[in-house]
């Protein structure tokens, strides 16, 4: 009877340890879902990025040649002011 009784004691630990060691699996599953959700929103972010990025340099170039033709031609326009008054 007492070997009964300890081996039931037994049989509740056992389905008791099941019982928390499936729970922490499915919060792990959980968190793991999370993480990689979280790890998405930052590839996409981190993709978005480098295209603005690629779109920032080409509007820095074009900003650059258009400041060389202005420049260039308003060197030309004080030169030929400059004929005139002299």
């Amino acid at each position: 009877m007492v070997t009964f009784g300890i081996l039931t004691s037994c049989a509740d630990l056992t389905k008791k340890a099941e019982e928390k060691l499936n729970q922490l699996n499915q919060k792990t599953e959980m968190l793991d879902s999370l993480v990689n959700k979280e790890l998405d929103k930052v590839k996409a972010l981190d993709t978005l990025i480098n295209f603005e990025s690629g779109k920032l340099k080409k509007l820095d170039s074009l900003i650059n040649k258009t400041s060389t033709k202005l420049d260039s031609l308003s060197k030309n326009k004080i030169k030929v002011i400059e004929n005139i008054f002299n």
